[in-house]
């Protein structure tokens, strides 16, 4: 491709060209009407009669040797002391004895000039994954917020209101801790994301018990049917409901494999992780909710934004654009 400044395309070099070679011009008279130097004419026009159209294609200005060019030894050594010690361009430089630009420069051709992309854990650069199509593998996982009083949470009026709302709610509800301090409860969200397209599935229950969690999965697995996408792998963390005998006879019924992440590795479960997230800025905290109800009646409506409207930021698209089952949206 032409850079930006380019005086010629090669479609124009191909016109140019012709019209010296073909037509008989003179290269002065070509490179006027052209606006370039007599010079860059002639290159065009002999390179045109050696290789013919195929010549005014674009090539690469790299260099045929480097002489200056780092070390393929140097450049291990600097990786390695990113990766292993998460060192900056200017700590490698002083230890290994060589300007903090020419390391930097080694760290973002290499694709780790930013902590960001390197795992805390083990060193090793983020690998990102991506399954191909949907339902090829979904992640579940539960979420939980406390409930609202009725009133409204501390977030949004003060911590004594809220106090005094939580104290009113339990009041009226009889639920008291075991030391007789308010307690609204815990609403807990069991959360079903598809990884090819981010579409999400949510659901509100009473607890995070096995039983749950399979007729969340059932729920979710006959959503998704309904929308052209058959479930065949589920990814899960280590909580006890997902390592239930249950849990695994449910997949094998369902035909579905199940999986699970590595225990203290929560990043392999990483996009329903930020889904959570989303969840809780878009949702859960996004206003003032006057009692637990009204949220929960406001979940439905975010979830047809989020999966119908939403641009999501890793695929550049509404979530449900990438479904297999919608004319014209198919990935």
């Amino acid at each position: 491709m032409s850079h930006a400044n380019a005086a010629l395309t090669p479609r124009a070099r191909l016109r140019l060209a012709r019209l010296i070679v073909d037509d008989g011009w003179s290269a002065l008279v070509a490179a006027k009407m052209f606006m370039v130097s007599p010079v860059t004419a002639r290159k065009w026009a002999d390179r045109y009669r050696v290789e013919g159209r195929a010549g005014m294609a674009d090539r690469s200005s790299r260099p045929r040797s480097m002489p200056t060019k780092t070390a393929p030894a140097v450049v291990k050594r600097i990786v390695d002391i990113r990766w292993r010690r998460r060192l900056g361009p200017v700590q490698i430089a002083g230890e290994l004895g060589m300007p903090a630009s020419t390391v930097h420069a080694v760290l973002t051709r290499c694709r780790i000039n930013r902590l960001s992309r390197i795992d805390r854990v083990t060193g090793e650069p983020i690998r990102r994954y991506e399954h191909d199509h949907p339902g090829s593998l979904i992640h579940v996982d539960v979420t939980k917020f406390g409930k609202i009083p009725d009133g409204g949470g501390w977030r949004f009026v003060g911590v004594k209101q809220g106090n005094r709302n939580k104290s009113a709610t339990s009041h009226r509800t009889g639920k008291w801790s075991a030391d007789r301090h308010a307690r609204t409860g815990t609403a807990f969200l069991h959360t079903v994301l598809d990884d090819h397209s981010r579409v999400a599935y949510v659901e509100i229950r009473e607890n995070e018990k096995a039983d749950t969690a399979i007729a969340v999965l059932r729920n979710a697995v006959a959503w998704f049917a309904e929308r052209g996408v058959t479930v065949e792998r589920v990814l899960s963390d280590n909580g006890s409901a997902y390592r239930s005998y249950a849990w695994r006879d449910a997949c094998v019924e369902l035909d579905i494999r199940p999986k699970r992440i590595r225990p203290y590795r929560p990043q392999t479960n990483g996009k329903i992780e930020r889904f959570h997230r989303t969840l809780a800025d878009g949702w859960a905290y996004a206003r003032l909710y006057e009692s637990d109800t009204e949220r929960r009646n406001a979940l439905p409506d975010w979830l047809h934004f989020y999966n119908h409207h939403r641009q999501h930021s890793a695929i550049g698209a509404a979530p449900i654009s990438r479904l297999n089952n919608l004319p014209g949206h198919h990935s």
